[in-house]
């Protein structure tokens, strides 16, 4: 409710003389890319992302996730509009912590994560918000696209093909937004890094298959526990040496002590990417043909 108060249409944001330049121009931005996720991605032409809210906070929702010690099955929790979900979320950092060492003492492996948007999957008008402004040009309008996916396509009890089938919009209008723009460079260095986030992915894959076939194993608790904090450790090293190999340092979810939640939340986003992909190659880049064919596979 007081997100929604907040929200000042943004035609308003530009014409006033206080608001920073900066800003003026990141929402100019993302107007442009509003209106080109509606003609040229074929997404919902509403009144979402045509505000804004300025919030006092670094993040507008902090999502907690849990998984048993020896499982890979995330706890979820579920609500009448949005289903059951593998994370819960909180507008205030204190009341996640608070819930994450709830989860610690019931014997959980948990991990917090910070979050820049949300959709209400178009219940209501979704506005821009402070805390997406951080990000730069071309993950911000990611963003958007991906946000606006949900409202087009949600599953319910399914938060592994709602949040692979939006990553997959988000790719694909990223790819086209920046074709548009000719702006040929920053769709090298857009490759470059969905590049090295699909290497990170295939090690996190790698490291779960191996936890799976430990957690399985009938054997003593001690002894799983050393199998698994070898395998984190493994991950973790493996993680370091690409990333150096890059010049990059380590960052967001692989820059804290890995365990079973932190790998959910990692592979939530992008599990079934690839099938995705398959299916809009198969449409042959065919939008209409490409969303026809995932609700068909959500009716299921």
């Amino acid at each position: 409710m007081q997100l929604m108060r907040d929200s000042v249409p943004v035609e308003e944001v530009l014409a006033a003389a206080d608001t920073p330049a900066e800003l003026k121009k990141r929402l100019e931005l993302l107007q442009e890319a509003r209106d080109f996720a509606v003609e040229a991605l074929l997404l919902p032409d509403n009144d979402s992302y045509r505000s804004y809210a300025e919030l006092e906070r670094e993040y507008v929702v902090w999502n907690v996730f849990a998984a048993p010690e020896f499982s890979l099955q995330p706890k979820t929790w579920c609500y009448p509009v949005a289903g059951c979900v593998s994370y819960r979320g909180y507008f205030r950092q204190e009341d996640a912590n608070t819930q994450a060492s709830k989860l610690k003492g019931q014997g959980f492996d948990v991990a917090i994560g910070g979050v820049a948007a949300y959709s209400t999957l178009g219940k209501f008008d979704d506005p821009l918000i402070s805390t997406m402004m951080r990000r730069e040009n071309t993950e911000l309008v990611a963003l958007l696209f991906h946000e606006l996916a949900h409202q087009l396509l949600y599953v319910k009890g399914d938060s592994g093909f709602n949040e692979s089938f939006a990553t997959a919009v988000e790719e694909l209008g990223v790819i086209r937004w920046l074709t548009a723009r000719g702006n040929d460079q920053e769709i090298d260095r857009y490759f470059a890094r969905r590049e090295l986030r699909q290497e990170l992915m295939q090690l996190v894959a790698a490291a779960r298959e191996d936890l799976g076939t430990y957690y399985a194993e009938t054997i003593d608790p001690d002894e799983k526990r050393l199998l698994k904090q070898d395998r984190l450790e493994r991950l973790q090293q493996d993680v370091s040496a690409v990333l150096q190999r890059q010049g990059q340092e380590q960052s967001g979810w692989f820059s804290g002590t890995l365990n079973n939640a932190r790998l959910i939340s990692m592979t939530l986003y992008e599990g079934r990417l690839q099938e995705f992909r398959d299916l809009l190659a198969a449409c042959k880049d065919d939008l209409e043909c490409f969303y026809s064919a995932a609700r068909e596979l959500a009716a299921r």
